[in-house]
């Protein structure tokens, strides 16, 4: 693995660190897929090599997930995968979000003061909503890839039997949500004295390869009815939530078509509602299409930006929700007529957040992501999720299914931030059914030749994330590895701050933007994870790039050779 030295300015210090480059490239690569982990990636090409396709790779990457990653994904949370079948230039986004319960209300998490009750939609049996990712592996298999499911679900039984190392992520994430777990997930999870087990210690999920056992030859019903569904709703209400076996049943998945929009020339397929990711990527991209970006310097490009950013999730806030059960006019937000509109308030300075407060239009942090393109050019880019790290902290006794906490994602009483700082409507509000408003961003971007398969974790900053990377590729700054690595920054309306990570402004940047009013918040980490695969669509060759912020794994193979890098 080749290893990058790097400077990083960073509150006029300098420091250094060592990345390590997750990056595989391959001449004759046909097939490429980036995933947070190595086993996960390994499972992806195990199918691929069984005669599956990017859709059965798919299922085995997601089921690998939620072995390897419990503090982001499993089979009780849920997410969205974009598809695209290269036989018939097919495109859909199989919906898997999570759904709220039948019980729940759109007061449920306010007190008798009509105040919100700090940690209940967050801790505990009651922040979850009903988990969509089993049955959406159950739908890929069926209607998309060459392979039963209980043959793509393989890797994932071997590896939750075998188990698998302790890293440094998952160990951090994992004393961070200690506190929260239930007795279940601190068995399975910690130490036999509860502590947080160190780097390196195995661990084994036995309950939850029978779970995925159970799935793999019921189905659907192998996870919805039975025993396993048994199991979820009594541990469920013996922690005081509301599912019920109804509940479970009635689950089921969708289709929609998927959020489109271009940029000079360039064709963007991204997340529909209730992911506000498409949307919202299209209007920045309209918007700033008006700007001459690339004649401004680097401080003037970034504020473009950093407004842009205000004004589209100052509509976030506003208008979206589950187009179950409101009405969102997709088309008008995403229009280039809407665009050139809000695009006049945009000045050569900041536009305070509160001057924008009046919107109206004319008559949704742990989270994982991969990214799969086979060498027929079919491809995946997925964003699934538990929302907060280890979900709700709750494991169900018996499954070990660890249960999400995105009924969060729900906008608990208009006004009022979730646990990521965004702010909601009635839009968003709580209802039966339901689901939460999400910022997860699956995106293809098709530009010339080549196609770009990407998407990252980050709660409400993977749009932002997205952004800045598609903007690398369209404006031609850099390659596949620049455009990941690129420094993060992003602004969401609410607060009126821009927050950026670790490193990712430069001093000189940040003084000329605050001498146009800008104030800033700088997060003392390195932020999201993105996975990306670029294709050249005439000459089959594929690279794919792991994030090097954290441990991940890119790979490109073909049918004569290989090249691996972990």
């Amino acid at each position: 693995m080749p290893i990058r030295l790097a400077v990083i300015l960073s509150g006029g210090f300098i420091s250094l660190f060592l990345s390590t480059l997750l990056f595989a490239q391959q001449n004759g690569g046909q097939a490429g897929i980036a995933s947070a982990h190595p086993l996960v990636t390994s499972a992806g090409f195990e199918i691929l090599e069984q005669g599956g396709n990017a859709f059965d790779a798919a299922v085995a990457i997601s089921a690998t997930l939620a072995v390897v990653e419990p503090m982001s994904s499993g089979l009780g949370g849920g997410g969205f995968w974009l598809l695209h079948r290269a036989s018939d230039d097919f495109q859909v986004m199989v919906d898997g979000r999570e759904k709220a319960p039948a019980a729940a209300t759109q007061n449920m998490y306010l007190d008798k003061q009509q105040k919100v009750v700090p940690g209940l939609s967050i801790n505990g049996a009651q922040a979850s909503a009903i988990p969509g990712v089993p049955a959406a592996l159950v739908h890929l298999a069926a209607n998309y890839g060459r392979l039963p499911l209980r043959e793509s679900l393989q890797p994932a039984i071997r590896v939750a039997e075998k188990g698998f190392t302790v890293y440094p992520r998952y160990r951090n994430l994992l004393k961070f949500r200690k506190p929260h777990l239930n007795s279940d997930a601190s068995r399975i999870f910690l130490t036999a004295n509860g502590e947080v087990p160190a780097v390196g210690t195995l661990i084994r999920q036995a309950d939850l390869a029978s779970t995925m056992r159970r799935l793999a030859i019921g189905g659907r019903n192998g996870f919805y009815q039975g025993e396993t569904a048994e199991k979820l709703v009594q541990s469920v209400k013996t922690a005081g939530g509301i599912w019920t076996l109804a509940d479970l049943d009635a689950y089921q998945v969708t289709e929609r078509a998927p959020v489109t929009g271009s940029y000079n020339g360039a064709r963007i397929v991204s997340a529909a509602l209730p992911s506000s990711g498409g949307i919202l990527l299209v209007e920045m991209l309209n918007i700033l299409s008006g700007f001459d970006l690339d004649a401004l310097s680097t401080v003037q490009q970034k504020q473009k930006l950093i407004e842009a950013m205000r004004l589209a999730y100052r509509d976030r806030a506003e208008f979206l929700g589950d187009t179950d059960f409101i009405q969102v006019d997709q088309a008008l937000l995403t229009s280039m007529a809407y665009a050139d509109k809000i695009r006049k308030n945009i000045t050569d300075s900041a536009t305070p957040s509160e001057f924008l407060s009046d919107a109206t239009l004319p008559e949704g942090e742990d989270t994982t992501h991969f990214s799969v393109v086979d060498d027929e050019g079919n491809r995946v880019s997925a964003t699934l999720s538990i929302n907060y790290p280890f979900g709700s902290g709750l494991v169900a006794a018996g499954t070990g299914v660890v249960l999400n906490n995105e009924m969060d994602d729900f906008s608990a009483s208009p006004g009022i931030e979730n646990s990521f700082g965004l702010i909601g409507s009635n839009a968003n509000a709580i209802s039966a059914g339901k689901r939460p408003l999400s910022s997860m961003t699956p995106t293809f971007v098709e530009k010339d030749d080549s196609v770009l398969v990407v998407g990252t974790p980050g709660g409400g900053r993977i749009i932002t994330m997205v952004l800045i990377a598609i903007m690398d590729f369209l404006h031609n700054r850099g390659g596949l590895n620049d455009w990941v690595a690129q420094g993060r920054f992003h602004h969401q309306y609410q607060p009126d701050v821009v927050q950026f990570e670790l490193g990712g402004l430069s001093k000189a940047e940040q003084n000329g933007l605050s001498l146009l009013g800008y104030e800033f918040r700088e997060i003392q980490r390195k932020y999201g994870n993105m996975m990306a695969v670029l294709r050249n669509n005439k000459s089959g060759k594929v690279q794919a790039v792991s994030d090097p912020r954290w441990l991940g794994s890119a790979e490109v193979r073909s049918e004569e050779a290989a090249s691996i890098a972990r």
